[in-house]
């Protein structure tokens, strides 16, 4: 076996005595990366979207989306497209994509998927699912941002 094990955790598993979760700042980072590989059609349909990154969603949002949990929601979209008139809105607010920091982390605990994957699965979806996207259709997006 050849290559660098030094910061390989599968190969070095001291590496992970160094390694913590995700800050907020650091997730938006891998947020912002994760939203400029996609489409540039896809997001030409959000305007101008502001992607944040929070611990969990707010207890009103809970209780609009009738979560059981908090860590129900890994991510939501607020605010209005291109196609229901973004750009017409006058004073509307720009569209905001929420990713909730604690969710994802757990979810990515139980699953075998990248976190960086996760991220990009929720951004397509949360955007695909607001503007009525197939699951296909943001299938295909979420590969377009793996080339």
């Amino acid at each position: 076996m050849s290559g660098d094990t030094a910061n390989d955790p599968t190969r070095d598993p001291t590496v992970w005595l160094k390694l913590g979760a995700p800050t907020l700042a650091e997730m938006e980072v891998m947020a912002a990366d994760a939203y400029a590989r996609l489409p540039e059609g896809f997001r030409a349909m959000c305007g101008n979207l502001v992607v944040r990154v929070e611990d969990f969603p707010t207890d009103e949002v809970l209780a609009e989306m009738e979560a059981e949990s908090e860590f129900d929601l890994l991510g939501l979209f607020q605010g209005i497209g291109l196609a229901q008139g973004y750009e017409t809105a006058a004073g509307a607010l720009p569209n905001m994509i929420f990713l909730y920091r604690r969710p994802i982390l757990d979810y990515w605990a139980e699953n075998e998927e990248t976190l960086g994957d996760i991220v990009t699965h929720v951004l397509v979806h949360e955007i695909g699912h607001h503007f009525g996207l197939s699951d296909e259709d943001m299938e295909r997006v979420e590969e377009e941002a793996d080339k």
